[in-house]
């Protein structure tokens, strides 16, 4: 018997298998890192250490041109100053998904979006962490006057810079290995790909994520 799934069998299902035990180790204000002992079908035990994350949200904001919006933003951790596309944490209890994107694009871009659709949902490492993100696409920008914004950019937020990208460029970039960012790759190369049905397969912004 083949162990190969047909095409109609391509997408992703729940499953959890069960945890012989599990301890903590280490916690801090963002993330918690635990190791659970994970009982294989077969009867044996491998530990998997695991990141506890909040998750995020992400924006494609997309203009009438077909340009993306990016900003540049300085990642210590990978000691780059990376393109990306705006994101932020869902560290906001009981704040919808939508909610939390509009609010991000307003703080670092300084925009807001007349049309929103989900671009797509992805775990983003989900080898080790919980990190699920939701990419939103946005069309119908508008610059927001600086006097009406109440947010106050800090710390690497304050030091952002915004280009208008056209989309065709940024899929070059990241095929070029110019772009590292992988939730910018993800919707930049989803909103290719939605493009050449004028985004007719997109979901609605009330979609679950499955």
């Amino acid at each position: 018997m083949s162990d190969a799934a047909g095409p109609a069998e391509i997408r992703d299902v729940p499953e959890r298998w069960p945890v012989a035990a599990s301890a903590e180790l280490a916690s801090g204000s963002l993330v918690r890192v635990r190791t659970d002992t994970v009982r294989m079908p077969g009867g044996q035990t491998a530990d998997r250490e695991i990141v506890e994350h909040p998750g995020a949200v992400a924006v494609l904001g997309l203009d009438e041109s077909g340009r993306v919006l990016m900003i540049r933003q300085y990642r210590h951790p990978v000691g780059r100053l990376l393109w990306e596309i705006p994101a932020g944490l869902r560290d906001k209890p009981g704040e919808p998904l939508l909610a939390a994107a509009e609010r991000e694009l307003l703080e670092e871009t300084g925009y807001r979006a007349a049309g929103w659709r989900v671009l797509g949902d992805f775990f983003t490492s989900p080898g080790f962490s919980t990190e699920r993100i939701r990419i939103f696409l946005a069309t119908g920008l508008t610059r927001v006057p600086a006097a009406e914004r109440e947010y106050v950019r800090q710390h690497e937020e304050a030091h952002l810079l915004l280009a208008w990208v056209p989309l065709e460029q940024a899929v070059a970039g990241i095929l070029a290995g110019d772009l590292h960012n992988g939730v910018a790759a993800l919707g930049i190369l989803s909103a290719s790909a939605a493009r050449q049905d004028r985004f007719e397969m997109l979901r609605a912004t009330d979609a679950p994520e499955c």
